[in-house]
């Protein structure tokens, strides 16, 4: 496929697809929920360790990653013995915009591209975040994996989403920083796909060496 590591060409593209968490959004609350937070939490209730509580839950994790389930608060409730939603609202100081992205936004949809938010997050961790960042009126659409009824690493879940909003692949661009969701983006046939190299403003750059990999939206703001 061209395009796969070059600049993207805008002149091209008609419609632009977001990942939430790690893409628009700052990783580092997720992070620091799952893995410090949810096992502090999960220690308590059940009388172990925080740290074999975070061994015991990052196997659990693994164990549904590129399932609806992962994402799914209500599952995770249930599994854990926990509020989960409760639990996210106690450290939602914690969400933040990453650098970017707002001006970024504002001129895409300025230059009369669609722009939609396309995340593997929870409905209820959307409306979350939504409140936070005041972000929702900046995208046509917003939609979960819920709404696709698969994550975005499955095929079908891009099929789905094509029958909702009606885009043609080679005029579309993906900016996500999950590898195999732009891989499942690439096989569907979308042209331009975007890596985000510092998902988490806690950690080092990791850039794709196949995808055209950017640590903030300033490199490809047209």
């Amino acid at each position: 496929m061209d395009n796969m590591n070059t600049v993207p060409n805008w002149e091209q593209i008609d419609v632009v697809l977001l990942d939430m968490d790690g893409t628009l959004l700052d990783k580092h609350f997720d992070d620091h929920f799952f893995e410090e937070y949810v096992p502090q939490q999960y220690a308590a209730n059940n009388g172990i360790s925080v740290q074999d509580a975070r061994e015991k839950l990052m196997e659990h994790y693994r164990a549904h990653e590129g399932t609806l389930n992962w994402t799914d608060l209500n599952f995770w409730s249930d599994e854990l013995g926990l509020d989960i939603p409760k639990l996210k609202r106690q450290v939602d100081h914690l969400i933040s915009v990453h650098p970017f992205v707002i001006p970024f936004l504002d001129r895409i949809r300025e230059i009369g591209k669609r722009v939609y938010l396309v995340t593997n997050a929870h409905s209820k961790t959307l409306d979350l975040k939504m409140e936070k960042t005041l972000l929702a009126g900046k995208f046509d659409a917003m939609i979960t994996s819920q709404d696709l009824g698969a994550p975005k690493e499955r095929p079908e879940s891009w099929e789905k989403l094509q029958q909702l909003i009606q885009f043609d692949p080679g005029t579309t661009l993906l900016a996500e920083d999950t590898i195999d969701v732009l891989k499942a983006a690439e096989k569907f046939g979308i042209r331009f796909l975007v890596h985000i190299s510092k998902p988490s403003t806690r950690k080092p750059p990791m850039p794709s060496e196949k995808y055209y990999s950017i640590p903030t939206f300033l490199d490809i703001t047209p």
